[in-house]
């Protein structure tokens, strides 16, 4: 509490110089947890930017608990980069980039899952709670959202300057063409996973590869203490995480329905007889297919 008013005056000092107004944002993750308040903060952001203030955001660390908090500020600037809709984000570090088995910087990423999170190293900067594998899951985020990623050193000389010139700077993150929502960001990355579905192989497929819903008869197993609206990881039956979605059931009602398929109750037909309903409808989804983002296939598994 008492370091954010220096920190506050260095910044207004700065900008001050080159006539630039700065405020404050102080968050934690139940900010953004709650669609209300995250809409709130997108629109106080945008205000901001339009009176042509710097935004200095910083976690509410007076107010913030363990459950609540980010960890640290790569994964906040990777949350808040879809909020402002973000073309860019450089995360500053005391390292050139992203260094590969030989200590070399690595120029440029693509496929961050696949090419940059096997050559993290167990180290981290000599100042603050953020590491390379910090850096590397906030740059994902950040470019699933659209925003393409920088990871360089702060004390090079003129780095943002050379960042914003495109030259051989840091390590540079490509954002994928296809972006995700702010809406599945939201699910994916913002919100606490509160438990756990179990797919049978062939939900998985259906989830992963064809865009399905999740179904209660595809659900092997219900884990946690979740309600309604909260947010569950989606498992494969070997433990894998296949993505996040939002229950559309209490864990109670889950663990129930679980392995079965909503009854076709019947209903009257004109001019006599009965016709059931599909048994396929809406009961039958514990996580539709508008609520979840997928991680990985299901046939990538072991």
């Amino acid at each position: 509490a008492a370091g954010e008013s220096l920190l506050m005056r260095a910044y207004e000092e700065a900008c001050g110089a080159r006539g630039l107004a700065v405020a404050q944002v102080l968050l934690s993750r139940a900010d953004l947890a709650d669609r209300a308040r995250v809409n709130n903060a997108r629109a106080a952001l945008s205000a901001l930017l339009d009176a042509r203030a710097v935004p200095v955001l910083n976690e509410n660390d007076s107010v913030s608990v363990e459950e609540i908090k980010f960890g640290d500020n790569d994964q906040l600037s990777a949350l808040v980069a879809p909020l402002v809709d973000a073309e860019l984000l450089v995360l500053l570090s005391d390292i050139p980039g992203l260094l590969d088995a030989e200590g070399e910087r690595v120029p440029e990423v693509r496929d961050i899952t696949n090419e940059a999170m096997r050559l993290v190293r167990s180290g981290k900067s000599a100042e603050g709670t953020g590491g390379m594998a910090s850096k590397l899951e906030a740059a994902r985020l950040a470019t699933l959202t659209g925003a393409q990623v920088v990871i360089a050193d702060a004390r090079a000389r003129d780095v943002l300057d050379r960042v914003l010139a495109g030259d051989d700077v840091g390590t540079w993150f490509v954002a994928p063409e296809k972006r995700i929502s702010a809406k599945r960001a939201w699910i994916a990355f913002t919100l606490r996973p509160r438990g756990a579905l179990v797919l049978d192989p062939g939900a998985a497929r259906a989830v992963t590869e064809k865009g399905k819903s999740v179904l209660s008869v595809g659900v092997l197993g219900v884990r946690g203490d979740f309600r309604a609206g909260d947010a569950v990881r989606l498992l494969s039956h070997e433990g894998v995480e296949l993505g996040r979605g939002l229950s559309r059931l209490a864990v109670e009602a889950a663990t129930r329905v679980a392995g079965t398929k909503a009854s076709a109750p019947v209903t009257p037909k004109a001019g006599g007889g009965k016709v059931a309903s599909k048994p396929d409808d809406d009961r039958d989804v514990l996580v539709h297919r508008d609520e979840l983002v997928v991680f990985a296939k299901a046939s990538a598994v072991g």
